[in-house]
């Protein structure tokens, strides 16, 4: 989750292609600050912790509804989408067919809870489907969520590239210097998940996949937590990069990423 919570913090000041499309920038300044994708990823995290090991859908389905509103109002200046805002709002919201990026933001932890990659893109599904079940929104969670497990459990790039392109459809023939010139703000995840997993694809380490998502711009905030993730599931992170993302985040959000420390399986080198 560090990875996530890094991307986000790293990108957000240069959403909006304010960072001039390049790879040499500071990742860190006094506008590096945590947005709505750390927040809902500490959600989402939170509540596949507190269920169940056998729960059903719709335990899981709850469980994920009260997090992502128990967090979304706790922080309700942390930059949602403005449908989003009326769901964490009501009581009873319902799912209203997103293609958002935010699915596919906030399901990391889903790609390190567990021990099978079914068992992954089933819960990565649920969590996009109680607000982004539209069918692109949650193709985006599964395959973001499928891209950690595949990077932690040892799979290579090529074998990565080669699974989300057959499961998902996703072209991921064009290079971060083709796609970087025309790349504008978007936040749907068919215009934003494929150019996050292709920063990761290309990436040589952790700080170069963060360095590659940021210089393609538009949301790059969204898409550098889930270019993030991924890098941090194949490659780790770095010590310093874990204690300055730890000093950037609230100490409730601290407690969250602690716990899921203790309970996450294993990454790459780790087994």
């Amino acid at each position: 989750m560090y990875g996530a919570i890094l991307g986000d913090i790293i990108g957000s000041p240069y959403e909006f292609d304010m960072g001039g499309k390049t790879k040499d920038f500071p990742l860190f300044s006094r506008e590096s600050y945590f947005t709505d994708d750390t927040v809902m990823t500490v959600a989402v995290a939170e509540a596949l912790l507190d269920i169940g090991k056998d729960a059903a859908d719709d335990e899981v389905r709850a469980a994920l509804v009260e997090s992502l509103k128990k967090w979304g109002r706790k922080y309700p200046d942390a930059g949602y989408g403005a449908r989003f805002i009326g769901w964490i709002h009501l009581d009873h919201p319902k799912p209203y067919g997103s293609f958002g990026n935010g699915s596919a933001m906030r399901c990391s932890a889903a790609g390190w809870l567990y021990d099978s990659l079914d068992r992954t893109r089933r819960m990565a599904r649920l969590t996009a489907d109680v607000s982004h079940n539209h069918p692109e929104g949650i193709k985006g969670a599964e395959a973001t969520a499928s891209v950690i497990f595949l990077s932690r459990t040892g799979s290579s790039k090529e074998q990565i590239r080669e699974y989300v392109a057959g499961q998902f459809e996703y072209d991921l023939s064009r290079t971060c210097d083709e796609i970087r010139p025309t790349y504008r703000h978007v936040e749907s995840c068919q215009e934003t998940v494929p150019e996050a997993i292709t920063a990761f694809l290309e990436g040589n380490d952790f700080e170069d996949v963060i360095r590659t998502a940021v210089s393609l711009g538009g949301d790059c905030d969204t898409l550098t937590c889930i270019a993030g993730s991924m890098a941090e599931a194949f490659y780790g992170v770095p010590e310093a990069l874990m204690a300055e993302c730890e000093k950037r985040i609230n100490g409730d959000l601290r407690a969250v990423l602690a716990r899921f420390n203790e309970r996450r399986r294993p990454g790459r080198g780790e087994m």
